[in-house]
């Protein structure tokens, strides 16, 4: 299975990936910040319980407890949050990639997973932007009903791709770690 990484040239997966690490940490650390005056108590999680309302009501309940200051940070971290979706898809894409790469040898199929979990979190970001494209219209005012369950229903995928696609990369770095480790003592004895 390709991955949808193919444009960049393999001997770069692993130099990218880093970049791609560093960008979607320092923009994660910011989106933190700017998400302070966004925990309140209908919204405890800050952005991410504006992002699992659900329901009008409780999309209202929420914005209505942000000040206009709030509503700001609101808007300045959902649009800064479409550079931390290629950042993650990026980052956690390659890591998938460059794992699976390196379990190519290992049983039950475990490096085509990272193939198909690279796909998987182009999915998330593809969803990440949906849902934001809801919240953002929302923010400004939009009464559609549709909008706060169509952000829930990408949220929670989106949210479950990615645990599942970082669980991927640091379990399998490390057991491919492990399997490079034992090869290597094999190879010594």
């Amino acid at each position: 299975m390709t991955h949808p990484f193919t444009w960049i040239r393999e001997s770069y997966h692993t130099l990218v990936f880093w970049l791609f690490t560093v960008l979607a940490i320092i923009t994660m650390v910011a989106l933190q910040l700017l998400g302070r005056p966004l925990k309140t108590a209908p919204s405890p999680a800050g952005i991410v319980s504006y992002e699992l309302a659900g329901t009008l009501e409780d999309a209202h309940a929420i914005l209505e407890s942000w000040d206009a200051h709030a509503r700001v940070y609101a808007g300045i971290n959902l649009g800064l949050d479409y550079l931390f979706i290629d950042a993650y898809v990026g980052a956690i894409g390659l890591g998938c990639v460059v794992v699976g790469r390196r379990l190519r040898g290992a049983p039950k199929g475990l490096g085509s997973a990272g193939a198909f979990l690279a796909w998987a979190i182009v999915l998330a970001g593809v969803l990440d932007v949906v849902e934001n494209y809801a919240l953002i219209r929302l923010l400004l005012g939009s009464q559609a009903a549709l909008l706060p369950t169509l952000a829930r229903l990408c949220a929670i995928p989106k949210f479950l791709i990615v645990l599942i696609s970082l669980i991927y990369v640091l379990v399998g770095a490390l057991a491919s770690l492990l399997i490079f480790r034992s090869r290597r003592g094999e190879s010594a004895a």
